[in-house]
């Protein structure tokens, strides 16, 4: 502990040395506070937790815990960062009993867990990597901030952790940024480096199985946004496919929000593809569904389960495409999926899931979403590893936090275990086709389409990647 403490201490001392040119960023924009404060009863998780490295007794600590949070808030993908702090404040409150914080404005806003106070201080990264990085070091530098958590791009998370975390010596909870990349490449893999939320190596490990070993798809055409999150993507996929005895016909990157999708999907299909993959964000796949329906291709596509805007883009295409009301037999004709879901609210029936879904839906107005279990998981090992600690203190909290089985999750109790060689919490998976939404879901989904039942459940240990694989080059 004391060599990080002196890393962390030259780090401030070298950043302050820069001057205001080396903090260009830092200041202005996301400086205007507005606070809110939830306060929760004394009683916290009593008695006994069970993990799968020790067991150990949980403690009502008191103190305060200043965590900096980065997501994007404004900006055509504010909706990841709204609803990755969703998942965030409502794993607090979980934990504290108590309502989750409203809205997703930047500022200061508490949230006490029995006689811990987490202080988060919110911040809007503009899903930008330069960004991202002039507040994480304002965070630490300035607001002296115990941990940093979030980032919803994985570039941006990609260079908070080499200029921030690293320098620095503060732990990091990475979420929703979903590389692999990021707890599997020793560059950006570490001890002060954690990540609940699921990561596009679980997407494949589980959905590529499943398409190779229960569907009659044996050629697939690989499609990625050119940048961290569509390569790790890709790459996953063609490593799992190819394992899995499934031939690789083609690969394309193209820039995020490509449009001309006629000429690369003639060119799949002239390759033989039974299948693609379309690894892109809300940006790109609208367009690329819109041209895969519209052009009446005999392939499959699959992949990732996206999230509510992205859905309800696909549902209106759907509705055009094949008219009102949208049934289960027209959504099998288009042979859009089976997808992977990392989480959608209908997934998991639990307890702690019930009320999630309950309590989500009445604060913010829509069920929770694909990044929320992750970013839920990440609040409610913070405050358990605070307990198991006895401790607020930032090296503590990650110590706590390394191998541990996180108790209460959507996933249901126990679902979320830290690898202890990388720092990625493994969970299950599940894979779903699209169908259309009930009238039970209508109000809180607002997509026309959403995800079925569960085709198939892929435990944690088959969807992670082992310690032993060649994907793996991270030791902590």
């Amino acid at each position: 502990m004391a060599d990080d403490s002196v890393s962390r201490r030259r780090w401030l001392a070298a950043v302050g040395a820069t001057g205001a040119a080396g903090l260009a960023g830092c200041t202005g924009g996301d400086g205007g506070q507005s606070t809110t404060t939830t306060t929760a009863s004394d009683e916290t998780d009593g008695g006994m937790t069970e993990t799968t490295a020790k067991t150990t007794e949980q403690a009502n600590v008191s103190g305060n815990v200043k965590i900096g949070v980065l997501q994007p808030t404004s900006g055509d993908l504010k909706y990841y960062g709204q609803q990755s702090l969703w998942g965030f404040y409502s794993g607090l409150a979980y934990k504290g009993d108590t309502d989750p914080i409203t809205g997703s404005s930047t500022g200061t806003h508490t949230v006490s867990v029995g006689d811990t106070e987490y202080e988060l201080v919110v911040r809007d990264t503009q899903f930008a990597a330069d960004k991202a990085q002039s507040l994480a070091t304002d965070l630490v530098k300035n607001e002296e901030v115990d941990m940093l958590f979030g980032c919803a791009s994985s570039s941006a998370a990609n260079r908070v952790i080499k200029t921030v975390v690293k320098q620095a010596q503060v732990p990091y909870m990475v979420g929703p940024a979903a590389s692999a990349d990021i707890t599997a490449n020793s560059e950006t893999c570490g001890n002060l480096v954690f990540r609940a939320s699921e990561n596009t190596a679980m997407d494949a490990r589980s959905g590529g199985k499943y398409v190779a070993n229960q569907t009659d798809v044996s050629k697939v055409y690989l499609f990625g946004a050119d940048y961290s999150f569509g390569k790790a993507v890709v790459n996953n996929y063609e490593q799992v496919l190819k394992d899995e005895g499934v031939e690789i016909v083609g690969k394309k990157f193209v820039p995020q929000g490509h449009s001309e999708w006629k000429g690369l999907l003639d060119k799949a299909k002239n390759a033989g593809a039974e299948g693609i993959v379309g690894g892109f964000t809300v940006a790109t796949l609208p367009k690329l569904f819109t041209s895969f329906l519209n052009g009446n291709y005999d392939y499959r596509v699959f992949g990732g389960f996206a999230t509510r805007i992205t859905n309800a883009i696909v549902g209106q295409t759907l509705q055009k495409a094949l008219g009102k009301p949208l049934t289960k037999e027209k959504l099998q004709g288009t042979k859009l999926g089976p997808f992977t879901t990392r989480y959608h609210w209908n997934q998991y029936d639990n307890e702690i899931n019930n009320q999630f879904v309950d309590t989500y839906t009445s604060a913010y107005g829509v069920v929770p979403d694909l990044f929320t279990s992750g970013t839920f998981t990440a609040a409610s090992a913070i405050a358990q590893a605070v307990s198991e600690s006895g401790s607020t203190e930032g090296a503590d909290i990650a110590s706590a936090l390394r191998g541990m089985t996180v108790t209460d999750t959507p996933k249901g109790k126990n679902g979320y275990t830290f690898q202890q060689y990388n720092n990625q919490a493994r969970s299950s998976m599940t894979v779903a086709n699209p169908v259309p939404t009930t009238d039970e879901w209508a109000g809180n989904w607002k997509a026309a389409i959403m995800p079925s039942e569960p085709l198939a459940t892929i435990g944690a240990k088959e969807a992670t990647i082992p310690k032993d694989s060649d994907q793996m080059n991270c030791s902590l």
